[in-house]
């Protein structure tokens, strides 16, 4: 795939963030990272929401007029507008064993830090927990395989089990097409 605008989501511990910063690297263009947008800085963080349109105007003034752009994380119900300028979407998929393994040890790294709250680190662990449940009312594979399914854009799936490397040369070999 040649340089363009790309959005890579997934279930949250997917390696979506990961992905999204290894191919900005390998094409030297901005990574933005949704979280960055929709939570206002806090501390601790996640704590509060931003207003969508102010979600919105500062994508727009950061990158999205850029002609080339990775962005990682979901947008799927606030920011269509932004997904709408992409060239392209890649959508990982883990085991969720692996992936609930790999979110427990990154809030483990997390518990040294000033801005670590173990209630907040758990509520998030059980939302995180819900992503594979079918009948999950909040970001779920369902939700996003719906989403997905009404872009116009071409959509990549992958199974992020495999090293970052290993995926960004899967997406750089990839040659979309249309819908």
């Amino acid at each position: 795939m040649r340089r363009c605008r790309v959005h890579v989501l997934g279930a949250s511990g997917s390696g979506t963030t990961t992905l999204g910063r290894a191919l900005a690297d390998h094409w030297s263009v901005p990574h933005a990272d949704a979280d960055d947008y929709f939570w206002v800085p806090t501390v601790p963080p996640y704590v509060t929401k931003r207003p969508v349109p102010d979600r919105l105007r500062l994508m727009s003034e950061m990158f999205v007029a850029r002609g080339a752009w990775v962005l990682s994380g979901s947008m799927v119900g606030w920011g269509e507008e932004v997904v709408d300028v992409c060239d392209a979407i890649v959508y990982l998929a883990l085991d969720p064993t692996e992936r609930l393994r790999r979110l427990e040890r990154r809030e483990e790294r997390r518990r040294g830090s000033e801005t670590y709250d173990a209630e907040a680190s758990a509520a998030f662990l059980e939302w995180a927990r819900g992503y594979d449940d079918p009948a999950f009312e909040g970001r779920s594979r369902v939700r996003h395989d719906a989403w997905l399914a009404e872009r116009r854009q071409p959509v990549l799936r992958l199974d992020s089990a495999r090293e970052p490397a290993a995926l960004v040369r899967e997406v750089l070999r990839w040659e979309p097409e249309r819908r």
